[in-house]
C-alpha cells in the first residue's frame, strides 16, 4: 500500500455539516481533504431530504393559491397528477445548487474526493472508489458527517412500491388518492401537511397524544386544527400492530386499539438513524451508542479528540442549519479559534403547512425554571398582513421573565414562521428587553409587526401584577 496522502483536515460526507467543516478548514489557511461517497454533493439534504421536499411544499402551496381564488376561474387537480410535475423545478434547483457548492469548494482549494471512506486506525482514512480502486489519506483533524438513512423496523414491510420511507416517498409516479404516515416528528407532519393541501386523503398516526413533543403544544394544536381542516386526520396514541399490502389496492394498517387503516401508499416516518457502519469506527477506537449516534462533547469532539463528528451523526435534531453550525465549529475547537455561543440559540424551523418555529424557552420550559414567566401573545388574524395574504391563521408567542424584562423564547406557527424566528434569534443574541420590541419601527404591514403586539401584551400583563400588588 502507497504512503497516505497528507492533508491537515480530512472531512468524510458532503452534506452540510462536511461542506461547512471543510469551507472553515480551507478559510484558515488548512489542507483540506473531503470524501463523499456519491456523485454529487450535498447529501440526503440536496437529493433525498429538505430541497425535494421543499419544493413539493411549494407546488402546494401555489396550487392552494389557485384553488383559493376559484371564484374567478375553476381549478381542480388532476386525479392522475404526476409527482414529477408538481416536481418541476427540482431539477433546476438541485442543478444550481450543485453548481454552488461545487464552484465553492473549488473557489477553496477544497481537494475533494468520491468513494468509500473508513478508518485504517485513527489517523489514517481508506478510500475505496467504485473502479475498486483505493487510497489512503491521514490528517491531523478528521471529522466524520457522514449523515443518516430513514430508520425503517423490521415488522414494517418497506417495500418502496406501496410501503415508502423518506428516500424513496417522492419516487412515487402519482399523487396518491390515500396515504397512511406512521410517526409524527417532522418528516411524518411536513409530508403529512404537504399532501392533503395537494388532495391527498392523508391519516397521520403516531404513539403520542400529540405529534411534535418537542415543540410548544399550543403551536402543535393550532397546526392539527389547520391540517385536520385541510381534511387531514391525526390518530394520537396508537401503536401499529401490523402493516401489509392486500396484493390489491391498500396498505392496510391495524393499530392496537382495534382500528383499521387502508389507504393507496404508506410512508413510514420513524425517525432517521446515522450512516456509521462502514466506517470501521472501532479502528479509531471510537464505538457508537445504541442508538446509532456518536457522543460527542459540546464541541462535537468525540471520545478520540482529534476526531470530531456533526450533523446527524451526533443525533436529534437532525436539522441543516444545526449540522452546517456544528461542522464548523468542530473545525473551528480543532484549531483552536474561537467558537461563539451561536449553537445556544440554533433556531428550530419546521416547513408544515402551516410552519412552525421556536428558540429559547418555550413556556413550559420557561415555567419549569422561573414558575411564573409572563407569555405574550400576538394572534396572525390581528396582523394586516396576515389579513391581505388570506393565511390568517397563526400565533406568535414572546416569553419573558416573570418581571416582563427580558426576552427568554419564541414561538410561532403560521405563515413566514422559519423567517420571522431570526428576528426573535437576533434579540436572544443581543439580550434586548421586552421594551425594545415597542421602541423600534416595523414595517406595515408585515408579520414581524406581530413582535410589537406580543410585546405590548407582555407590558400589558406587567402593568396589572402591579397594581395587583400595589393594592
Amino acid at each position: 500500500m502507497s504512503t497516505p496522502t497528507v492533508f491537515d483536515i480530512i472531512v468524510i460526507g458532503a452534506g452540510p455539516a462536511g461542506q461547512k467543516a471543510a469551507i472553515q478548514g480551507a478559510k484558515a489557511n488548512k489542507r483540506v481533504a473531503l470524501i463523499e461517497r456519491e456523485r454529487g454533493i450535498g447529501g440526503s439534504c440536496v437529493y433525498r431530504g429538505t430541497i425535494p421536499s421543499k419544493t413539493l411544499r411549494e407546488s402546494a402551496l401555489h396550487l392552494d393559491v389557485l384553488k383559493r381564488a376559484s371564484a374567478a376561474f375553476e381549478f381542480n387537480l388532476r386525479p392522475d397528477t404526476q409527482i414529477a410535475t408538481l416536481l418541476g423545478r427540482l431539477e433546476d434547483v438541485v442543478k444550481a445548487h450543485d453548481t454552488f457548492m461545487s464552484q465553492q469548494l473549488r473557489r477553496n482549494g477544497i481537494f475533494l474526493f468520491h468513494g468509500r471512506a473508513c478508518f485504517v486506525n485513527d489517523r489514517v482514512i481508506e478510500m475505496q472508489t467504485v473502479d475498486g480502486a483505493s487510497q489512503r489519506f491521514t490528517a491531523d483533524t478528521i471529522v466524520i458527517a457522514t449523515g443518516s438513512r430513514p430508520r425503517n423496523p423490521p415488522e414494517i414491510p418497506v417495500d418502496h412500491e406501496h410501503i415508502l420511507d423518506s428516500d424513496s416517498l417522492l419516487s412515487m409516479i402519482y399523487l396518491p388518492r390515500s396515504l397512511t404516515i406512521i410517526g409524527g416528528g417532522v418528516i411524518g407532519c411536513e409530508y403529512a401537511s404537504i399532501f392533503s393541501l395537494l388532495g391527498t386523503q392523508v391519516t397521520l398516526v403516531d404513539q403520542a397524544p400529540a405529534p411534535l413533543q418537542f415543540m410548544d403544544q399550543e403551536l402543535v394544536r393550532q397546526f392539527i386544527t389547520i391540517f385536520e381542516r385541510q381534511g387531514g386526520h391525526y390518530l394520537g396514541g396508537q401503536k401499529v400492530r401490523e402493516v401489509h399490502w392486500d396484493g390489491a389496492a391498500h396498505v392496510v394498517t391495524k393499530l392496537g386499539s382495534g382500528m383499521t387503516v387502508k389507504s393507496e401508499k404508506m410512508l413510514v416516518a420513524l425517525g432517521r438513524q446515522a450512516n456509521v457502519e462502514d466506517l470501521n469506527l472501532s479502528a479509531a477506537g471510537l464505538q457508537a451508542t445504541a442508538k446509532g449516534t456518536l457522543p460527542v462533547n459540546q464541541f462535537c469532539q468525540t471520545d478520540v479528540p482529534h476526531i470530531y463528528a456533526a450533523g446527524d451523526m451526533v443525533g436529534a435534531p437532525t436539522l441543516a442549519s444545526k449540522a452546517m453550525e456544528e461542522g464548523r465549529r468542530a473545525v473551528r475547537h480543532a484549531l483552536n479559534l474561537p467558537v461563539g455561543d451561536a449553537a445556544s440559540t440554533i433556531p428550530l424551523g419546521i416547513y408544515t403547512i402551516p410552519e412552525m418555529a421556536s428558540i429559547g424557552l418555550d413556556e413550559k420550559s420557561a415555567r419549569e425554571r422561573y414558575r411564573d414567566p409572563l407569555v405574550g401573545r400576538a394572534k396572525f388574524e390581528e396582523i394586516a398582513r396576515a389579513q391581505i395574504s388570506g393565511a390568517g391563521h397563526g400565533l406568535l408567542k414572546m416569553v419573558a421573565d416573570p418581571d416582563g424584562e427580558r426576552l427568554l423564547g419564541i414561538q410561532i406557527v403560521g405563515d413566514s414562521a422559519t423567517e420571522l424566528v431570526h428576528v426573535g434569534q437576533l434579540a436572544l443574541q443581543s439580550t434586548a428587553t421586552i421594551e425594545s420590541f415597542i421602541d423600534n419601527v416595523f414595517n406595515f404591514p408585515t408579520y414581524a409587526e406581530a413582535y410589537r403586539i406580543a410585546a405590548l401584551d407582555i407590558l400589558g400583563q406587567v402593568a396589572k401584577r402591579r397594581s395587583a400588588k400595589a393594592a
